[in-house]
């Protein structure tokens, strides 16, 4: 929707993004009002429109695999069963192994008694999924082709005024910043943050293999970095992969300048010809990778979600999960404080969200980092102690099941709100 001086919202979100429009959906769900404030200016309307022909002319190079409690606050949003009829992925196994050493570790679902560990799907498809059920809320409003670009210090009530591109002025009883890495809202909110290069990037493209998927993950640790096959549904063809190959810059940007039969041949001996030969590449992307993580997520009148808040390293696929647990904690504290008639934006009630997640984030974040320094290139004795390490576990039933069950998400990681829903122990 155009923009609106007289919106009178309960809360702005800024970035309508996955994180954003699922954490707009759930707070209008319990009776907030919401203004959603897209730089891009295409509507949903017309993104949801485009949908059909995007999914006739291929995948979306952009995936995430998502884990049964990303599934849950999806679930809540009435998003997943749209998701479920247009294409989503479920894998029943993943493969990991060391290409420096013998080490290997296998996860199955059938050990944990699960139809599947997660689901690899397409960001536009899980993106479109819950623009249609923002479009169903009447307590949301869109403005697209807006920027913001100037705000206030938090009046007696936390409140702030927000400047917008189109030299309007919108005041948010709680400005929530859901706009990515390079958030804008950090930024005038005057939130540091700590960031450096991992020294990689990541390349991204859908590839054809010579064997199916069978429903499986691959993942194998090179000397550059990690690179991993994920499994894409097309009807009955499961020789379609997306991957994601972190490497060296050097390396990335020679690999971005192969033909793509001498990329496709780079791609199938750096993953061992695990589903044989790769056949045929669509066009590739490159992305540099970064870790950063805000010193609050919290200000007066401003709380940040997702990626505006952290990123790590994509090696375990737990980015937009951790978004989506951000979503699940601060719809929770929202929509408690909005019952108990609470300010929005004050402090005592930000600080709740802070606490529900900061120390989990910034855990996973020191995870990531040990494995990416763990898993690069290292001396002898240290890969034959990783590759021991690796087969113990693989081993040791117990041990490796959990390590599955935290990666696949349960409903102990989620706050009351999405507890709700069954589905997820």
């Amino acid at each position: 929707m155009n923009q609106n001086t007289a919106l009178q919202p309960d809360v702005v979100i800024n970035g309508a993004g996955m994180v954003g429009t699922a954490l707009a959906v759930l707070l209008a769900q319990a009776g907030l009002q919401v203004v959603i404030l897209e730089a891009r200016q295409e509507s949903p309307e017309q993104l949801l429109e485009q949908l059909p022909d995007a999914l006739q002319s291929g995948f979306d190079p952009r995936v995430s695999a998502l884990t049964l409690a990303s599934q849950a606050v999806l679930e809540q949003a009435g998003a997943w069963p749209l998701m479920q009829s247009w294409r989503v992925t479920p894998y029943i196994g993943m493969q990991v192994w060391d290409g420096l050493s013998a080490g290997k570790i296998s996860f199955s679902a059938a050990e944990l008694h699960e139809p599947c560990l997660g689901h690899i799907v397409e960001n536009r498809v899980t993106l479109a999924a819950l623009y249609q059920c923002a479009l169903q809320q009447p307590g949301i409003r869109f403005c697209c082709g807006v920027q913001m670009t100037g705000l206030s210090a938090p009046d007696a009530q936390g409140g702030r005024a927000l400047t917008l591109s189109n030299q309007q002025q919108l005041y948010a009883p709680l400005l929530i910043g859901a706009d990515g890495a390079e958030s804008r809202t950090r930024q005038l909110a005057g939130i540091a943050a700590t960031a450096w290069d991992y020294g990689h990037h990541a390349i991204v493209t859908t590839v054809r293999t010579e064997k199916p998927h069978g429903a499986q993950c691959w993942q194998r640790f090179t000397e550059d970095g990690p690179l991993a096959f994920l499994p894409l549904a097309s009807g009955a063809d499961a020789h379609l992969v997306s991957i994601v190959w972190s490497t060296s810059p050097a390396h990335a940007q020679a690999l971005m300048a192969e033909t793509d039969e001498a990329f496709c041949a780079a791609l199938t001996r750096a993953a061992d010809g695990c589903l044989g030969q790769v056949l045929s590449t669509d066009p590739r992307h490159a992305i540099n990778l970064r870790q950063r993580h805000a010193h609050q997520y919290v200000v007066p009148g401003v709380a940040l979600a997702g990626d505006a808040a952290h990123t790590i390293h994509p090696l375990a696929g737990q980015g937009v999960n951790l978004g989506f647990l951000d979503v699940a904690a601060l719809a929770d504290v929202l929509i408690e404080a909005h019952q108990q008639q609470l300010l929005l934006g004050s402090l005592d009630v930000l600080r709740r969200y802070q606490r529900l997640r900061r120390s989990d984030n910034l855990r996973m974040s020191a995870t990531m980092e040990l494995f990416r320094r763990l898993f690069g290139e290292r001396p002898a004795p240290l890969r034959l102690l990783r590759s021991s390490g690796m087969n113990l576990v693989d081993r040791l039933s117990p041990v490796k099941n959990h390590l599955a069950m935290m990666a696949m998400g349960t409903r102990g990681d989620l706050p009351r709100l999405a507890r709700r829903n069954l589905s997820v122990r």
